[in-house]
């Protein structure tokens, strides 16, 4: 019986012992706060705050559900942020990383156990941000097609060969783009998703100018908030330059053709007819004098 109480005793002042050194570890080296992952195009970062004073952060990440690593230069940091890009391979995969609070470089401290955050699950091919592209307007001789280029956004990534891949390279077909489009001298809209690169307009109002927006469209991803990249900046195809008969129309201008017609047919008529007056005029004058010699 006196065994057991001795047993239990020590366990509750390991216990106690172990709550305090870890309340003791909290106030030496304060947790990270306002963990959060950041990437756009396949740059990602990790996140934290506040600055460290008189200890160091050191990140910890993983696939779930794998082993621990660690990046060199994620080490007793002093900054608050960690670059995971070339670290995260498995692109597909999901991350979580563990930011630890430890004693600075050279500073040695008798825990065992450091203060440390988890964050939340990552992936760089479901999370990341798609900026927005650019593209170029072709318009056909017949002006009634156009042709939107869209260059894919460059990625922080490389392949084997040092090569930047671009997010056609990274998603392949899984990459769709969403078209907005409007006459310029309108307020309706339009849209259309592509598959493709290069997104062809067809049966387009002749000699109109159209206004574009472009964005990437990943309609795999959940939530749907996380399924658009960024809006591409507007761009505008130039007006058409239009023929006379386009820009009035046969009936316009047959119309006034007809008109113009009739006008000098009336001038005519009016002329001709002062002309005979004045000619009667005249006559009149001359049978009314007398004749000389009679």
């Amino acid at each position: 019986m006196e065994s057991n109480r001795q047993m239990k005793f020590r366990i509750l002042v390991l216990v106690l012992v172990s709550f305090f050194m870890k309340d003791c570890a909290s106030d030496t080296f304060p947790k990270a706060q306002r963990v959060a992952w950041s990437s756009i195009n396949f740059k990602s970062m990790l996140t934290w705050s506040p600055k460290p004073t008189n200890y160091s952060y050191t990140v910890e990440f993983s696939e779930l559900g794998q082993d621990r690593q660690r990046t060199p230069h994620c080490i007793k940091s002093m900054d608050t942020e960690c670059d995971l890009t070339a670290e995260l391979k498995n692109l597909k995969a999901y991350y979580s990383a563990d930011i630890l609070s430890e004693p600075m470089r050279g500073v040695s401290s008798d825990l065992v156990e450091f203060p440390h955050v988890r964050s939340e699950k990552f992936s760089p091919y479901h999370d990341t941000v798609i900026g927005r592209p650019e593209f170029t307007i072709e318009v056909s001789d017949d002006k009634r097609k156009m042709t939107l280029r869209v260059t894919d956004v460059p990625t922080a990534l490389f392949n084997d060969r040092n090569k930047r891949l671009n997010i056609r390279d990274v998603f392949g077909d899984d990459l769709l783009y969403k078209v907005y489009y409007r006459k310029a001298k309108s307020t309706g809209k339009k849209e259309m998703t592509n598959k493709s690169s290069i997104i062809e307009l067809m049966d387009l109002d002749k000699g109109e100018s159209y206004c574009f927006n472009i964005q990437a469209y990943l309609p795999f991803r959940a939530p749907q908030d996380k399924q658009l990249g960024e809006l591409s900046n507007i761009q505008c195809s130039p007006e058409g330059e239009t023929s006379f008969f386009e820009e009035y129309g046969m009936g316009v201008i047959v119309g006034a053709i007809l008109i113009i017609i009739l006008i000098i047919i009336a001038i005519i008529i009016v002329i001709v007819m002062c002309c005979r007056r004045r000619k009667q005029a005249k006559n009149t004058g001359k049978e009314g004098l007398p004749l000389n010699g009679v």
